[in-house]
């Protein structure tokens, strides 16, 4: 984290947590309208005259559709086609930025960096020289239009001022996350304060991603997703006409002679007051399941406000549709749902 960032943060209330987040001890769950630190969050930068050409062969989305006013969802696979790590992706003058949870980086970086070569390209961490801010709700939306000018308004839309970006969410309500230096990040907050928004912790940030259906591969379920098991390809996040990439051979087959057997619903379970939300990887269990393997995984978990735990899984769809999925063996019932942007029928 930018020391001039954790600085102001401090100022603010925040204490600085394990994964490098800012945290409120007495933030509200849910509020209406929020700011949130998503320095929990990192950021690899890939410039130089070939770096997209590099990373056009790395990575499974069209990087050629990225612009000054669109950002993209992506993802690294594996040889066998399982994503070692998925991010946001977004173009800044000529670099290439992706934005993945920290504790993903390390991996990645050292992935990518092998199979540079001699491309006329250079890879680096650029975690603390930009800052990550979520806003969530319209209360701030006034005063990020007089920063900006117009709001994007489109999932993964995105506008500049400056050096600053910003880009919409998948959200029923307005969601934007904004990439800038500390001056505008700083700016933004301060805005946003003004304007009635409180400040949250990262966890309503994942909240919110669980809700709109958009997974994080965390280490612990690193290569054990085909993207289209993630949803990937039904939020822009896999192009199919790109060309060829790591992994590109079998996420093909899967999406044109494959039977997709796995994908990703959402999930509510009630825990026990004092119970940790499951950990992203966390089997399932299902009797209606016939597989030697676990018949799903938890994506991403969070509680609710009022106590309840809801979830992303990848999960079996003969189990999922069985209605009889529960977390392990012997934990709760799942009550399993389509994501907002459902399934269309041939997919």
């Amino acid at each position: 984290m930018h020391q001039d960032w954790q600085a102001f943060l401090e100022s603010q209330g925040a204490r600085i947590g394990d994964d490098g987040a800012a945290r409120f001890d007495h933030a509200a769950a849910e509020p209406d309208c929020a700011v949130v630190d998503l320095s929990h969050l990192g950021l690899i930068a890939v410039s130089g005259p070939e770096a997209t050409e590099f990373l056009q062969g790395q990575l499974s989305n069209d990087l050629r559709e990225l612009s000054e006013t669109h950002s993209q969802l992506n993802s690294h696979c594996s040889p066998k086609g399982r994503m070692l790590a998925n991010f946001r992706m977004l173009r800044l003058e000529q670099t290439l930025f992706l934005l993945l949870p920290r504790v993903q980086m390390e991996t990645l970086l050292k992935r990518l960096r092998l199979f540079l070569l001699r491309a006329k390209a250079t890879i680096d961490e650029a975690s603390d020289a930009l800052v990550c801010l979520g806003i969530v709700g319209d209360g701030a939306d006034e005063s990020l239009t007089h920063a900006f000018g117009s709001l994007p308004s489109e999932p993964n839309a995105m506008v500049r001022a400056g050096d600053t970006a910003l880009i919409r969410v998948a959200d029923p309500t307005s969601r934007y996350l904004l990439i800038g230096p500390v001056e505008s990040a700083r700016a933004a907050w301060e805005a946003a304060r003004a304007a009635g928004a409180e400040p949250a912790n990262p966890d309503l940030w994942a909240l919110r991603d669980i809700r709109a259906g958009l997974p994080t591969v965390w280490p612990e379920t690193s290569d054990s997703f085909v993207p289209q098991m993630a949803n990937m390809h039904l939020i822009d996040g896999v192009s199919f006409h790109k060309g060829c990439y790591t992994g590109q051979e079998v996420v093909a087959r899967m999406q044109y002679l494959g039977k997709l057997k796995r994908r990703m619903y959402l999930a509510q379970s009630r825990l026990d007051a004092d119970a940790e939300p499951p950990a992203p990887g966390t089997p399932l269990a299902s009797p209606a399941s016939s597989s030697e393997q676990a018949p799903g995984r938890v994506v991403e978990a969070r509680r609710t406000a009022s106590g309840a735990c809801e979830m992303l899984v990848v999960a079996e769809i003969q189990a999922a549709e069985a209605g009889e999925l529960r977390l392990g063996e012997d934990g709760p019932m799942l009550r399993i749902s389509p994501p907002p942007y459902g399934f269309p029928a041939n997919v």
